[in-house]
């Protein structure tokens, strides 16, 4: 298990999963933006029901393209995904590890996007 890994790193990592994934997941990231933070908050891992012990790698925010209208009303939040640093780190031995977990992680995420709930999804 790797302990430490500069922010500035990391970006780089997430800017190589991004570019190794396939076009048609690329394609989605268009219109998702995607940040990195340290850990999960708090709040989130209690309204998601993550016990101690377990790590939550990223989050979809936003609506699906499955429920997404052109006549929604304004002010939504554009789609999202959060990947978080600290858990994918604990995760992982090698900077190749963290680049599969971080493309894995937006694969899984990126099934938000388009709808899939968790037990639709390959991992």
């Amino acid at each position: 298990m790797r302990q430490r890994l500069s922010a500035e790193s990391f970006a780089r990592l997430v800017e190589q999963a991004i570019a190794d994934l396939p076009g048609e997941y690329a394609r989605l990231l268009d219109a998702v933006a995607v940040v990195v933070e340290d850990e999960p908050p708090s709040g989130v891992l209690k309204d998601l029901d993550i016990e101690e012990g377990e790590e939550l790698l990223g989050l979809y925010q936003g609506l699906s393209l499955h429920d997404e209208s052109f006549f929604r009303a304004g002010g939504q939040a554009p789609a999202q995904i959060s990947l978080y640093r600290g858990p994918i780190i604990r995760q992982c031995d090698t900077d190749m590890e963290i680049v599969q977990e971080i493309g894995d992680t937006l694969v899984h995420e990126l099934g938000h996007h388009v709808g899939l709930d968790d037990d639709e999804m390959p991992y």
